[in-house]
């Protein structure tokens, strides 16, 4: 009995060990390169477990197919208008090809020495065919970094895919720097683009100013000239007023300074007034006696 437990015991380790040694995973985050005698077999990109042959006859190599970040530090390049500027550079990468990831660069290290030099030539390049207002100006709307850095991906990821192995998911500037130099001349032309929009402005007001003056004057005498009309026609009725008075008073004085102060009662006390004077004023004397008035002899 006790040697059959032990045969049992035997099988189930030479099955554990026998399926360790012809079968290996690849998890969800890697992918894997089979190589006979060190030749290359089969890539796998998509996770699982696979069969292979024990070592020395098979060996697999796995690799980490995780994105990764790949800064470039610091570098100066030129736009096309010759203005110099300071980029900092990114690039998000994974391993898309094993085969040719491990042909080409081996390793981790060497992918990305590699990619750094590819990115710092695409970065430079791109830059250089656009203007220094696509990366700095006063307009939001002008700004041009997403084409830019679209750009940038476009330019690595057939060469990276195609030399390395390699999937380029993204590319870019992360950090973007101007010399002092460029710095004061951008200022100078920012206040001289101001300044010229200030003095349009001001010029307008100026213009608007001058023809709500003249309106204003245009009005002003015409208003003048029909006050100076109707003050004409006032005076004239006037005239021909008091030259009626002026017949009258000659012809009997007395008897037209009745009748205007009649008149001038009859005014007073169409409404009802309530006045305190005394009978001696003119023309309520008129309400005292009857002035003593004779015809005049011709």
């Amino acid at each position: 009995m006790k040697n059959v437990w032990g045969i049992v015991f035997l099988l189930v380790i030479l099955t554990i060990l026998g399926f360790v040694a012809f079968t290996f995973q690849v998890r969800q985050t890697e992918s894997a390169l089979v190589t006979c005698f060190g030749n290359p077999v089969r890539s796998i990109t998509e996770p699982g477990l696979y069969f292979r042959w024990p070592v020395p006859i098979h060996r697999v190599h796995r690799f980490d197919s995780r994105s990764r970040l790949l800064e470039v530090q610091m570098q100066e390049t030129a736009t096309a208008g010759g203005e110099p500027i300071i980029i900092v550079s990114y690039l998000i990468w994974r391993i898309g090809d094993p085969l040719r990831f491990l042909t080409s660069v081996q390793d981790i290290a060497g992918a990305e020495e590699k990619l750094r030099v590819q990115l710092q030539n695409a970065a430079n390049t791109v830059v250089g065919k656009h203007e220094f207002s696509d990366f700095v100006n006063t307009d939001p709307a002008k700004l041009r970094f997403e084409e830019i850095e679209q750009e940038i991906t476009a330019a690595l990821q057939q060469q990276a895919a195609a030399n390395y192995g390699v999937d380029v998911r993204l590319a870019g500037i992360k950090r973007l720097m101007v010399p002092e130099k460029v710095t004061q001349d951008v200022f100078e032309r920012m206040k001289a683009d101001r300044k010229v929009k200030t003095d349009t402005i001001v010029a307008a007001g100026n213009a608007e100013a001058d023809r709500i003056r003249s309106d204003a004057e245009a009005k002003q005498k015409e208003l003048l000239a029909v006050a100076e009309s109707r003050a004409q026609a006032i005076r004239g009725a006037g005239d021909a007023e008091a030259a009626r008075y002026y017949k009258e008073l000659e012809a009997d004085p007395e008897l037209a300074m009745f009748l205007r102060d009649l008149e001038s009662l009859k005014k007073i006390l169409k409404e009802r007034t309530t006045l305190v004077l005394g009978t001696d004023v003119e023309p309520f004397s008129l309400l005292k006696k009857r002035p003593s008035l004779e015809p005049k002899q011709p």
